[in-house]
């Protein structure tokens, strides 16, 4: 990736493509099947939709469709074997007795590594798969649109061990010249669809231009996310974007400034500079409360104006977590074993890289962004509350935030913003499966879905850490300290992957690049 996030912007808008590639993933050489069937016996079923948990269930997939959801029995009483599906010839059975079964993970907002980070596409689908995400938006298409849809076809063959992907343009990426007209922008806008693009990833742009994308990606029937960033929001904020047909906002720039009252543009320190990422992000952490107040005319006017038009808030809590708490994000336990060296490196203290705000990062700024917090969490909770639709991202690979860990920790943080732990899942699967139009194929375990499924030993509603790759801290009855969770099987398009195996394969990659350069992962400032 490139250094900043608002130089992609500008980069992109200047027909520039800065991004590198990455390695690709290897052929496949994981999972096993598809088979003509695949029973997965004695379940409990968590199905994406809200609905409590019911078991144990046989479900029955043929084809990689999903023809059977079988209750057999009732917790505590022996199931009768005449009351099951019947295998048949060439078929596979999976004993899940005691297990519990999630729809495929969707990650919104999935960057495929870039060469910034120094990491291979293999590396990050395996951590990806490894935590039973199985579908993700790939926003910006950072490793090139043909890079992108390569690995796509290819994961949608199951030639590769990969989620399945949804490639997003960044709007601009390719163009010859600056686009600088309506009629450029359209022009752009069908050139893009026709690539094979499934969307547009915005920045920003004069409000005209944006009209112009906006209104032909719609009429394409294509969808869109967009980034409103800074240099671009004081005259285009998320209401302008979703009365134009943006049909998903990421992160939360661009809401604060749609609930302004008196005022049109963020407080600024007038030595301000967007340059200075201690600048930027310092003073982000104080644009909620420039906002109007919960619960307000005006709070209110907002979101019902953006339900109404069914618009889909995919917040990203996850990414900005460093800001409220860096020594936390620093130094989760993941990063001995499965961060890159690379990927160290890139998260350090930089005036270049973005994300690396760490000129001086304090006290005063992490209770900014704690308050921060509160507020935008509010907001989006009252908007499920509401009916409003709000996805799961994660935005990995800045900022000390891990592909695959980052995603679970998401799923944390909604449930700290107010979200029960059914409306955790919900909002990991079906949710984005609507917000991506596939919600006819995958996002909930439905007879005719795609098989697409999670399954984890422990209750993940219990404990969303059990999802963690690390698994969850238990104090047995003997006294004695386990690891328990983690995902055992990843299976998408009927393929069942071992989970703990792909992720080991990811600490051998980290082993292997630590043995051969002898890199030792150490705090900053510490020699």
């Amino acid at each position: 990736m490139i250094s900043r996030v608002y130089l992609i912007a500008i980069a992109l808008f200047l027909s520039v493509n800065l991004y590198s590639q990455v390695d690709k993933a290897p052929s496949r050489s994981e999972g096993e099947g598809p088979w003509p069937q695949l029973i997965i016996r004695g379940v409990t079923l968590i199905n994406g939709n809200g609905a409590p948990p019911t078991g144990p269930v046989d479900i029955v997939v043929e084809q990689n469709k999903i023809v059977a959801i079988k209750t057999v029995g009732y917790p505590g009483v022996a199931i009768d074997p005449e009351n099951r599906p019947t295998l048949k010839k060439g078929g596979k059975e999976l004993d899940a007795s005691g297990m519990y079964l999630l729809p495929g993970l969707i990650d919104m907002h999935g960057h495929i590594g870039g060469a910034a980070q120094g990491v291979s596409a293999e590396y990050v689908f395996k951590l990806w798969m490894g935590h039973g995400v199985t579908t993700i938006r790939e926003p910006a298409a950072g490793n090139g649109l043909d890079w992108v849809l390569d690995q796509k076809q290819k994961s949608s063959k199951n030639e590769i061990t990969a989620p399945r992907i949804l490639a997003y343009t960044a709007f601009g990426m390719g163009s010859s010249q600056p686009i600088s007209t309506p009629e450029m922008a359209r022009e752009w806008v069908r050139d893009n669809a026709k690539k094979g693009a499934d969307g547009i990833k915005f920045f920003g742009a004069a409000p005209n231009i944006m009209a112009a994308a906006l209104d032909e990606n719609k009429k394409l029937g294509l969808r869109s996310a967009m980034h409103h960033a800074q240099m671009d929001v004081a005259r285009w904020n998320v209401l302008h974007s979703a009365r134009a047909g943006l049909t998903s906002m990421e992160h939360w720039y661009g809401l604060p400034e749609a609930l302004f009252t008196d005022q049109t543009v963020q407080d600024y320190p007038l030595d301000y500079n967007y340059n200075n990422e201690q600048h930027r992000f310092g003073e982000a952490g104080k644009l909620w409360k420039q906002a109007a107040p919960p619960y307000s005319e005006k709070w209110n006017a907002v979101m019902n104006e953006l339900l109404a038009l069914d618009f889909t808030i995919d917040p990203t809590f996850n990414i900005y977590e460093a800001s409220r708490d860096l020594m936390r994000a620093r130094r989760a336990e993941w990063h001995e074993e499965y961060t890159m060296p690379s990927l160290w490196e890139f998260y350090q203290p930089s005036k270049k890289s973005h994300g690396s705000y760490w000129h001086y990062w304090g006290t005063e700024q992490e209770v900014s962004w704690k308050q921060n917090y509160l507020l935008w969490m509010t907001f989006i909770n009252e908007y499920k509350n509401r009916g409003g639709r709000v996805t799961a991202g994660s935005d990995s690979g800045f900022i000390f935030q891990l592909y695959g860990f980052a995603f679970i920790r998401e799923l944390e943080l909604l449930r700290e913003a107010g979200f029960h732990p059914l409306e955790v899942i919900r909002a990991a699967t079906l949710n984005g499966a609507e917000a991506l139009g596939m919600d006819k194929q995958i996002g909930s375990v439905e007879i005719g879905k795609l098989a697409d499924f999670v399954i984890v030993e422990e209750n993940p509603l219990v404990n969303l850490k059990a999802l963690y790759g690390t698994g969850a801290i238990k104090l047995t009855d003997e006294n004695e300290v386990v690891r328990v969770g983690g995902v055992k099987y990843t299976i998408k398009d009927g393929i069942i992957y071992n989970a703990k195996a792909l992720l080991a394969d990811v600490r051998k990659m980290v082993a292997d690049e630590k043995a051969k350069t002898g890199y030792v992962i150490k705090q900053p400032g510490i020699d």
